[in-house]
């Protein structure tokens, strides 16, 4: 009798390879895109080789070549028949970005074999790569988004909370990735802090390149996560898919608390109480609209996720449960030539509400009266049309052209609540520290801060397109292409409500400060008021991109490949106005790379590459630099506050000197002349090899170093000591910064520069103090910026087993480490997610201290995930991850007692200063260096799940339950690293390295899954 096959997890585990069991044969040279895949391999001199896609009925043929080489490039992932004219066949798994190799022996019998190799050496690439089937996924006990999958590879680490749910790769920041959909880059170009994203199991693969990828990639120095989406097949399939994530089987957050002394516990994160219970479901269908010919797919997925958080005297409840979905067509016009169209609908609407408590009643864990209400609108749609044509059987055609629309709607809603608008925003601090402050006034605690009027929508607008070329020459596969992209941001200008937010503070012992207010020396009991604005214009920001690559990919013997590679891009920023003010051109990142399949069987695998990264200049600076903006802050003696409006009561004379800021800024000032986009250098070099025919294992070592940084800089007194070696006068206090005849006038120059930190700066300024501004060339000498810098290195250990009598395993193990003056594009320690444009350059004392090793330093990791088959119908699966901790600093207030004068008797950087809350790296006014303070927590993660697929249900249903954080580990992963209290004290923040933030609680997610 046969032996009855669980169809559905052989499926699955099957989906895991890229390769045939059988043999494998010495490359030939090829290319795969990021859409599609390719078949390479050997057989008899002048026999036809064919392929036949077993789903869409595909099929190509070649005739082998005198050399016994053949291959077929672009080819749509899937699984295959190849069959050579002799007879013999071979089943293989065609994956995303990737060669599968085929040996076509003339003495063995016709056969067809399942792919049972996890994933097989691929010697036919140089890229460092890593392919995801959705099968495989929906496998493993992980998160149902892309963050998750890249996680599973080596070298990359979770980011900071503040960042949301992103990955670092190899040291990099989490600004710096990149996230394409079908081939369309989906990266937020305003942020580079999100991306689009599609319904999770409308994923068809995964691949996450970790580095060394090719020239048709760039604008990014971290990791790439391509997916493609699922295809319509010759047969009609239909799915449903039931996500359950239960609060009750959710362990509760952990509190953490304020150690200001207090007559009452004051919480600074109160997490307890908070409930989360999410369902997500779907429906799928997909299937011939005319057979071998027009294919179509669709899925759309609904969700209900309630959430609510508690606070000390407020709450709000947010809940999301709108539709998204997607649908493709595919057509097939000839086997050489295929459409593709891709509609994506991702709007999110979150309605959200907001309660404040009954008078005095703290931490209730309950909802108290609403106060208002709105909905928050996020996403929009996405329209993807792909062209792959084979012009001759050495020539192809790609061609791709994407639009994407991404609203931010009523993110800081412009009036729920038209009459607390109008309200300033005040808090009642006296005696007490910022976690324990009372809202006063007339002020909606929801809203503070409301949109402008002139404008239609937070909203991010791009549209691309790529032209790809692709021809073979002999050993010759040479690939070149043209890429295209407009990215457009509609941003709201906002306000305070009211224009004004009071804080009211005091000199105390358990308030403000206890020694004084804004560095003046008070007695205690002293009552003042600190009052800030900060208003911004609403306007249209445009980023334009353009790449040209060609590259070549040249097989000098059948064991060895050799790349070569180069990009050329376009990064070009323009202001509000519409003025152009960064252009980067002629931007040229060279890549070389090899393979060495060692003993000509792909058993044995040397490989490595070199190459240069550029990153483009985020749309967010355009918008932070180039509109108008006004910020100020004051302190006042103070009496007291009305009650009802929360204005002061008798303000009095100022305390110490606050600061006015009045962004009104000239296109040609907002950066140097010859400003250089970051790149990066990387190296790669290692090596594979299947130890038996079961394992593989690999090593790896990898070399980032950033050669030239990009932040902003927004110190001025090096100007004038610029100015007064160049015996031009200048602008001072004491004439009320009035410019003398022919003298200079500071205020000509930009409140921040964009520089290339270490370099000398060609600045347009107002040298004449006539008004106009002329190109000067200042050295660095003057400002003493260090060069920015920023490397990493890591060792990786890899070991994988197929499956084989019932289980299969990875497990990789990395050595790292991470060290310069200065993350990347966002500061994890401070939370600052301005991309490119951090304090961290902004005055040379923010350098001081800061070499060390930096917040994605993660010194040790440990992953291991796989699956074993308990009976035919249960399956146990897991996932484990263990790291070391992250860096922990000591920030504090700048001194400005030792400021640089610039005309011997004014400080003109000092009152900048007052604009910066504690994020240097002088504490109590003493200098640390960064990572003085140990290191936080190891973090320890294990992931279980357990599958069950009924042989009664006739394989089509699927039985799942997840546990995330199955041990309930709760360790620290965040501490507070602010030790200074207040500008000009000595006190010390109370909370210094208390935890802030710990492991998610463990958690328990059901599944149902029916196809048929």
């Amino acid at each position: 009798m046969k032996k009855k096959i669980n169809k559905n997890f052989k499926r699955s585990l099957s989906a895991l390879a890229i390769s045939t069991a059988m043999a494998i044969t010495a490359p030939t040279v090829l290319a795969a895109s990021n859409t599609s895949g390719s078949i390479y391999g050997q057989a008899k001199t002048g026999a036809t080789v064919t392929f036949k896609n077993q789903a869409t009925g595909l099929s190509r043929k070649v005739i082998v070549g005198a050399d016994g080489r053949f291959n077929f490039k672009d080819v749509p992932t899937g699984r295959y028949t190849v069959t050579s004219s002799n007879g013999i066949s071979r089943e293989i798994l065609v994956t995303l970005g990737t060669g599968s190799s085929v040996l076509f022996d003339q003495s063995t019998e016709i056969i067809q074999v399942f792919a049972s190799k996890i994933r097989a050496i691929d010697t036919s690439s140089v890229e460092s790569t890593m392919v995801f089937s959705q099968e495989q996924i929906e496998l493993l006990p992980i998160g149902r988004d892309s963050t998750a999958i890249a996680l599973l590879t080596p070298g990359t680490v979770p980011g900071d909370d503040d960042f949301g749910n992103l990955p670092s790769f190899g040291g990099s920041s989490v600004g710096e990735n990149g996230f394409y959909i079908n081939g369309f880059d989906v990266t937020s170009l305003r942020t580079l802090l999100s991306f689009a994203e599609l319904p999770f199991d409308a994923i068809g693969q995964t691949q996450v390149k970790t580095g060394g990828y090719g020239a048709e990639f760039g604008r990014s120095l971290g990791g790439i996560t391509n997916v493609i989406t699922k295809k319509g097949t010759n047969e009609w399939q239909f799915g449903g898919a039931v996500y359950y994530t239960p609060d009750s089987l959710r362990e509760s957050g952990i509190d953490t608390v304020d150690r200001t002394p207090s007559d009452e516990i004051v919480y600074a994160g109160y997490n307890s109480d908070n409930y989360r219970n999410s369902l997500n479901y779907n429906f799928s269908a997909g299937g011939p609209l005319i057979e071998d010919a027009l294919f179509i797919y669709a899925n759309v997925e609904f969700q209900d996720d309630e959430r609510d958080y508690y606070k000390r005297d407020t709450s709000n409840n947010r809940s999301i449960t709108n539709p998204n979905g997607i649908v493709t067509l595919d057509w097939y016009i000839t086997d050489n030539h295929i459409l593709s169209g891709t509609y994506i609908q991702n709007e999110t609407k979150i309605d959200r509400t907001y309660y404040a408590n009954p008078a005095d009643q703290f931490y209730t864990g309950q909802h108290g009266n609403e106060t208002s209400s709105y909905t928050e609108e996020n996403g929009g749609d996405i329209f993807i049309i792909n062209y792959n044509g084979h012009i001759t059987d050495n020539l192809s055609l790609s061609l791709m052209y994407g639009e994407l629309e991404n609203k931010e709607e009523n993110k800081n809603p412009r009036n729920p609540d038209p009459e607390a608008a109008l309200c300033a925003l005040a808090y009642d601090t006296f005696g007490v520290s910022f976690s324990a402050r009372k809202n006063i006034g007339c002020f909606n605690p929801s809203q503070t801060e409301i949109g402008a009027l002139d404008a239609d929508s937070d909203r991010d607008e791009r549209k691309s397109y790529k032209i790809d070329l692709d021809y073979t020459l002999g050993d010759h596969n040479i690939r070149a292409g043209y890429n295209n992209e407009e990215y457009t941001s509609f941003t709201i200008g906002s306000s305070y409500t009211g224009s004004n937010y009071y804080r009211y503070i005091d000199v105390s012992e358990g308030g403000y400060s206890s020694t004084g207010i804004n560095g003046v020396d008070l007695p205690l009991g002293t009552k003042a008021v600190r009052v800030r604005t900060n208003d911004s214009k609403s306007g249209n920001f445009k980023v334009e991109n353009t790449a040209f690559y060609i590259e070549d990919n040249w097989q000098v013997t059948d064991e060895l490949l050799l790349y070569f590679g180069i990009r050329n891009e376009t990064f070009t920023n323009y202001a509000a106005n519409g003025e152009v003010f960064v252009e980067a051109d002629d931007l040229i990142a060279p890549r070389t790379g090899f393979s060495w399949d060692i003993d000509g069987d792909s058993s044995k695998k040397l490989y490595g590459t070199l190459g240069r990264y550029y990153i483009p200049i985020a749309g967010n600076t355009n918008i932070r630099a180039t509109r108008l903006e006004s910020s100020s802050e004051h302190f006042y003696y103070v009496d007291g506050f009305n009650p009802a409006t929360g204005e002061p009561i008798n303000l009095g004379t100022e305390i110490g000197t606050g600061y006015n800021d009045l962004q009104v800024p000239d296109p040609r000032t907002i950066a140097v002349a010859d400003l250089d986009p970051m790149h990066q250098d990387e190296f790669i070099l290692g090596y594979q090899q299947q130890v038996s025919d079961n394992w593989t294992a690999g090593v790896k070592f990898m070399y980032r170093k950033v050669q030239n940084g990009m932040d902003d800089m927004c110190s001025h007194d090096g100007f004038f000591k610029w100015a007064e070696a160049e015996d031009i006068p200048v602008a001072n206090e004491a004439n009320g910064w009035a410019t003398p005849k022919g003298g200079f006038d500071v205020k000509s120059t930009a409140g921040c520069l964009l520089v290339n930190p270490g370099k000398d700066l060609k600045v347009f300024m107002d040298i004449n103090g006539d008004g106009k501004v002329t190109e000067q060339t200042v050295s660095n000498k003057y400002f003493d910026l260090p060069k920015y810098k920023r490397s990493y290195k890591g060792l990786e250990f890899t070991l994988e087993r197929a499956f084989s009598d019932g289980w299969y395993t990875n497990i990789s193990y990395v050595y790292s480490k991470s060290d310069g003056n200065i993350e990347g594009y966002v500061n994890s320690t401070l939370g600052q997610e301005d991309a490119g444009a951090t304090q961290d350059f902004d005055h040379k004392k923010f350098q001081d201290g800061s070499d060390g090793y930096l917040p994605n330093d993660r010194r040790h990791q440990f992953k291991a995930y796989g699956a074993y088959k308990v009976t035919e119908e249960i399956t146990l699966t897991a996932n484990m991850n263990m790291m070391s901790g992250t860096p922990l600093s000591c920030t504090g207030y700048i001194p400005t007692d030792d400021m640089n004068k610039g005309d011997g008797n004014t400080i003109y950087d000092e009152p900048n200063f007052k604009r910066y809350g504690a994020s240097s790296f002088y504490c109590g006014g003493e200098l640390t260096n960064r990572g003085d303070y140990g290191t936080t927590d190891w973090i320890y993660m294990l992931d279980a799940g357990v599958t069950y697929v009924p042989d009664w249900a006739d394989n089509k249903l699927t039985l799942k339950m997840d546990v995330f954080n199955l041990l309930n580990v709760d360790k620290v992963t965040e501490y507070n690293q602010t030790k200074d209290k207040s500008q000009g004290s000595t006190d010390v923040n109370p909370n210094f390295l208390a935890p802030t933030a710990y492991q998610a609680p463990r958690s328990v997610r059901f599944t149902a899954r029916y196809n048929f």
